[in-house]
């Protein structure tokens, strides 16, 4: 079926010598893999590679036959031109790892407009701002809220916050948890805007230590979900 889409790229894999598999998330369709032949060599085709670069908001034209194999893309083109996501050295680590943190949570090819919506209009934001040093942590808490595991705020008060349970609690377990300061950033986080982010003033190791413990409740949540390596890469630039 011929479809025509706005997509967000979450991967582009060199196959051979001249192709690409391309990985993203479409509007219409959910999460889709296509297959670009000889786009490497190329030099008279429509589609070039630089149009898939990681989180590269494009509309597509492209045939979708739904059968779980690799789709075709038959025209493509930025919709959206990104400022700085992609120059900025701070704001494309940022990219590089929300892309494979993305890639690695979403398999499903079904479509949720919802989360599309969000990854559309955040990733513009970011692009806007100059103050994105929290930018990632609220990313992914928000994005838990569509991949269901957003963490159970009814006992906000308690003493520490279970990762496995993804609840607030008072009650010593061994599951990993958050305690002390992380677990007051932590709180912070939930329930602002992204407006708001640049206001949460915190030391580079907490930063560190709590983007660690999100990148392990994404683990604990997901079946199959490896832990980004870009992660090392992200912390080498702000540190």
């Amino acid at each position: 079926m011929r479809v025509t889409t706005n997509a967000i790229v979450l991967s582009s894999l060199k196959y051979g010598d001249s192709s690409l598999i391309v990985k993203a998330i479409t509007a219409s369709d959910g999460v889709k893999s296509y297959m670009l032949k000889g786009i490497l060599t190329s030099k008279k085709g429509k589609l070039k590679a630089a149009l898939f670069q990681p989180l590269t908001q494009l509309e597509l034209v492209a045939n979708h036959r739904n059968k779980g194999t690799l789709e075709r893309i038959q025209e493509a083109k930025v919709y959206h031109p990104y400022q700085s996501l992609h120059t900025d050295m701070a704001k494309s680590a940022m990219t590089l790892f929300l892309a494979e943190m993305l890639g690695n949570c979403m398999h499903e090819e079904e479509q949720n407009q919802g989360l599309f919506a969000f990854l559309e209009a955040s990733l513009q934001w970011m692009d806007a701002q100059d103050d994105i040093v929290n930018f990632h942590i609220h990313f992914l808490l928000e994005l838990t809220k569509y991949l269901g595991f957003y963490p159970d705020t009814s006992k906000l008060e308690a003493a520490s916050f279970d990762l496995l349970e993804g609840e607030f609690t008072d009650t010593p377990s061994l599951n990993p948890i958050l305690t002390g300061e992380n677990l007051v950033y932590f709180k912070t986080f939930l329930g602002i805007n992204f407006d708001r982010i640049h206001t949460i003033r915190m030391r580079k190791a907490n930063r560190q230590d709590l983007l660690k413990s999100l990148v392990l409740y994404f683990e604990l949540h997901l079946q199959g979900f490896r832990k980004p390596k870009s992660l090392a890469i992200l912390n080498e630039v702000f540190s």
